[in-house]
């Protein structure tokens, strides 16, 4: 399946517990996406998101559904170290 990073920006400080990810996580689902894991800024207030999705309209799509922003969608390969070794 593609991969996308996602750049959220945040108004205020980002706060989310296991029952919000938990609900993140069940919209995801029902739209086909799985959010792999995020990076977020030292401020709280910015958040990259490496996700599994079939099209980056998924994505926007899950990211309506949850109320969340979608800032930068871009669809990425994987490069790892040990390819190179």
């Amino acid at each position: 399946m593609p991969l996308f990073v996602i750049e959220r920006q945040f108004a205020e400080i980002l706060e989310l517990d296991s029952a919000g990810a938990a609900g993140i996580q069940r919209v995801n689902a029902d739209v086909g996406v799985n959010w792999v894991y995020s990076f977020l800024s030292a401020d709280r207030k910015k958040t990259y998101c490496l996700y599994e999705a079939p099209n980056a309209e998924a994505l926007r799509e899950a990211a309506r559904r949850n109320g969340l922003p979608a800032d930068l969608i871009i669809e990425v390969s994987q490069v790892r170290p040990e390819a190179f070794a």
